[in-house]
């Protein structure tokens, strides 16, 4: 990693401001801005459609804006001394058949002035059994392990993670996540989108929740719960279809979860519709729940 950007605290990794991008008549980003610090590792959240891949490509230079600014590292993204600083693990990656694992490592540490060696990415990723195996033949999960191993071959100062584990065993997951981690460690920034929430909340030092290309919330996991203020309410008995005050309701095996921002306003909606249940439980919102109320709330707007 760049020793002197490093020190550069007061440079944000990532600077969008007022970024719009339409594809058709479809407008995935609708003015989006975002400062996000160097040193942390930010969890971009949204449901599909909200954003998140588009704006990982914009901040990446894979895609251009229609229009607003982009700064990445303090530079321009298709500037290539900034990308020389920049790891990407696309949401989708293909690799041809015939390579081997080890051809693949060497064709990508080419690119850059100081990759890591084998030995330093193998202690990362466990891929020293993998390295004379033909990508054509490694499975699904194998591949993506691959994938995001590539991302930090480089050692680089940020790195981009676009659904990193999806389709990993949890063995591999958790190699990733202490992967990642130990690059947080050493200074480095990742930027990552994840469909698993739990996964946000073990890596993610501040979380960024979008929706229809817009930033709804900006925190850290403690800021967005208090954010939406929610409580959790669950019980076993009676499933309702709606209750006042209540923004989701699921039944999650014996039991019913209400996510609500008025908790006494759910019971007593309950006790009003004569609601059969027990074992009654209160507690604050975990990071799922309080992203379901942010969307919940947004889409009420």
């Amino acid at each position: 990693m760049n020793a002197n950007l490093k020190e550069a605290k007061d440079i944000n990794a990532v600077q969008l401001c007022n970024v719009v991008k339409s594809f058709g008549s479809t407008k995935a980003l609708s003015g989006l801005n975002l400062e996000l610090q160097q040193g942390e590792i930010h969890a971009l959240l949204g449901p599909n459609g909200a954003g998140k891949t588009t704006a990982i490509d914009i901040m990446t230079g894979t895609r251009k804006t229609d229009s607003g600014s982009v700064i990445i590292l303090g530079g321009n993204p298709w500037d290539k001394s900034i990308r020389l600083q920049v790891g990407l693990t696309p949401q989708e990656s293909g690799f041809p058949d015939n390579l081997r694992v080890s051809e693949i490592l060497d064709l990508v540490r080419s690119h850059f002035p100081e990759p890591m060696t084998d030995n330093e990415l193998f202690a990362r990723f466990p891929l020293e059994k993998l390295k004379n195996k033909q990508t054509g033949g490694l499975s699904g999960g194998q591949k993506r392990l691959l994938s995001v191993a590539l991302s930090f071959i480089g050692n680089p100062n940020l790195v981009f993670l676009d659904e990193p584990t999806t389709g990993l065993d949890v063995e591999s997951r958790q190699n990733i996540w202490k992967a990642i981690l130990d690059y947080r460690g050493s200074g480095g920034t990742v930027v990552l989108t994840t469909h698993y929430l739990e996964e946000a909340e073990v890596l993610a030092s501040r979380i960024v929740v979008i929706n229809e290309g817009k930033k709804l919330a900006d925190g850290s996991l403690e800021q967005i719960r208090d954010l939406v203020g929610s409580s959790r309410v669950s019980y076993r008995g009676d499933l309702p279809i709606m209750l006042d005050g209540a923004t989701h309701i699921k039944q999650q095996d014996d039991r019913v979860i209400i996510i609500t921002n008025d908790s006494d306003l759910v019971i007593r909606s309950m006790v009003r519709n004569d609601l059969d249940f027990e074992d009654l439980q209160i507690r604050p919102a975990n990071l799922e729940e309080a992203f379901f109320t942010l969307i919940d709330n947004s889409r009420q707007k």
